[in-house]
């Protein structure tokens, strides 16, 4: 009478082979996803000085995705805020960051320097 006798590895060589296994799934997916997000956004400059907005009207276009570099450039501090965007991002004096906008429907949305409000008004105007 013939008996099967299953073949066993230490437990380490099976785990071994596990771990290449899911090394091997997550690079073969990261090379897939890879060039979705390597697309470069189009990039637009917004730079912020004591309370004045340069430029104050930014056209982009409508639903596409986009990246607002901010600058200040002044002596006090800046808020580059948008209600309509729901965006909003603190900058010290001479301090430089970035933020991204989901694809806009056509229209316009404004901005503000939250701490100078009285001169710090903007809109985007998507088209």
């Amino acid at each position: 009478m013939l008996r099967f006798v299953p073949h066993h590895q230490p437990t380490g060589v099976i785990m071994k082979k596990v771990y290449q296994y899911l090394i091997f799934c997550i690079l073969s997916t990261l090379s897939i996803i890879r060039p979705v997000f390597a697309e470069e956004l189009p990039t637009y400059t917004i730079v912020m000085k004591d309370g004045e907005l340069t430029p104050s009207r930014l056209v982009v276009p409508a639903k596409v995705r986009f990246k607002i570099i901010l600058q200040n450039t002044g002596r006090t501090a800046a808020e580059f805020e948008s209600l309509a965007l729901r965006k909003e991002k603190v900058l010290s004096p001479g301090a430089q960051s970035f933020i991204v906008i989901r694809s806009l429907s056509p229209g316009e949305y404004t901005f503000f320097d939250d701490f100078h409000q009285a001169t710090g008004q903007g809109v985007i105007v998507a088209q």
